[in-house]
């Protein structure tokens, strides 16, 4: 009688198991949440922290790039733009204007995005106030029940929205997230493609001051 020959692990290269782990992350939709799990403690290093723009020096940003134009060389930034509310209501861009705006482009796919929103939302509470907006983007293409899910399960408060057409030429980036800060007159003073730390002491006194 033939004894059944039994597959240890042990005999498995490490290379099978290691592919293996990702197949079923990847499969399981899991694949996104643990990346940015690895991408969030990059964050918490302090290495990756969001440029401030130097309110003293308005004509450079912090690193040292030339400033966007103003609103009163390039028009208000995202005039005609509409968003809808997960919710379905539809939003004019321009109704926040005379707010401070930080306007994050994100995806559920996305794990740089998903590393960074834990830190959004800290920087959301921490400086609540009626002057200013935060517009969460999704540009998810799976639905906004994806999207709802996705928020609900984090506990997100900060407003979330999806665009109701094409995102305006001035909010188009080659990455996500990409972060736009705009003043109250409609002028975008600081941009960020990539992920950042955003709640620092820099940051919520820089919005803070722009919306006294």
């Amino acid at each position: 009688m033939m004894k059944k020959e039994q597959i240890s692990l042990k005999k498995v290269p490490g290379w099978v198991l290691l592919l293996a782990a990702f197949a079923v992350l990847y499969v399981t939709g899991l694949h996104t949440e643990a990346i940015g799990q690895l991408q969030r403690l990059m964050l918490k290093t302090g290495l990756l922290n969001a440029d401030v723009p130097e309110q003293a020096a308005g004509a450079l940003l912090k690193s040292g790039s030339p400033a966007i134009p103003s609103a009163s060389e390039a028009g208000v930034v995202g005039s005609g733009f509409q968003l809808t509310t997960l919710d379905g209501a539809t939003v004019d861009f321009k109704s926040l204007k005379g707010k401070v705006v930080f306007l994050n482009i994100w995806a559920t796919w996305c794990p740089p995005c998903v590393a960074e929103m834990p830190n959004i939302q800290r920087l959301y509470e921490k400086v609540g106030s009626d002057k200013i907006a935060f517009v969460m983007l999704s540009v998810d293409d799976r639905g906004v029940d994806k999207v709802q899910k996705f928020i609900q399960k984090k506990g997100f408060t900060f407003p979330v929205y999806m665009p109701a057409g094409l995102l305006p030429e001035e909010f188009s980036s080659e990455a996500i997230p990409t972060t736009f800060i705009i003043s109250p007159e409609g002028k975008i003073v600081a941009r960020q493609e990539g992920m950042a730390e955003y709640d620092t002491k820099e940051m919520r006194e820089f919005l803070l001051s722009m919306a006294k």
